[in-house]
This record gives structure tokens, sequence and C-alpha cells, in this order.
């Protein structure tokens, strides 16, 4: 199983940046996936996540109003980044676990696959 974080970058306070993660290698029918980020010194941090028919959603509440989490196919999963700030700035990683209901996953432990992360960093 692969999951191939991508679209993370350099943006300005404020601006916006949709982070995709593309997963591979097996069916993803019974898996919720979700986003999680790390910045340096801190502890990983769960942000979102959607259930395996993408129908549930669940935002941390550190970051509800401002970024939203979309499953567009079983395979596809965005993150959409809305007025960014500098605390912001992390690496951002795409999790997937399996979920033997169509509920959301929060916890770091239960996802049992991961993506290798994309920096995003937000300059004041």
């Amino acid at each position: 199983v692969q999951l191939q974080a991508s679209g993370g970058g350099l943006v300005q306070a404020g601006g916006s940046l949709r982070i995709s993660c593309e997963a591979s290698g097996r069916s993803f029918d019974n898996i919720a996936m979700g986003w999680f980020r790390q910045a340096p010194g801190r502890e990983r941090e769960f942000l979102a996540s959607v259930s395996r028919s993408g129908r549930r959603a669940n935002h941390a509440d550190s970051i509800k109003g401002r970024f939203t989490i979309d499953r567009a196919t079983k395979n596809t999963v965005y993150l959409q980044m809305n007025g960014l700030k500098p605390e912001d700035t992390a690496v951002y990683y795409c999790a997937a676990g399996e979920s033997t209901w169509d509920g959301t996953l929060k916890m770091a432990h239960d996802y049992r696959y991961w993506g290798q992360g994309t920096q995003v960093t937000v300059s004041s």
C-alpha cells in the first residue's frame, strides 16, 4: 500500500492551498482516511478524517472552519486549507485505516498506512 501526498509548498499568511493524497495497492472500500500534521518539536496532530463512503467527515477544532477534507474518490483525498497562518507550518501526512463501519478515525493508532508527508510553509 502506498499513500502519495502532494501539493505542499510555500504560501503567504491568509492564502490557500490544497494538498492531495493518492492511495494505491489495495481496495479502499473499507478504509477511512485522514490528515495529520507535525511541526518541529511538536507531536503529530490530528486534523481531519473522512469515512470510507466519504459521507462523514470530522475536523479538529483547531482547524474547523478553515480546513476541509474531501474524499473525491475511494483512493483520493484532498485537504483544502484556507486562511493559512504561520502556525500552520508543518509536514502534513495522509493516513488510511480499516474501518468496520462508515465512520471517521481520530487517533493516529487507528491508521495502519501512512504517506511520506508534504511540507507546508506559511510565511508571515
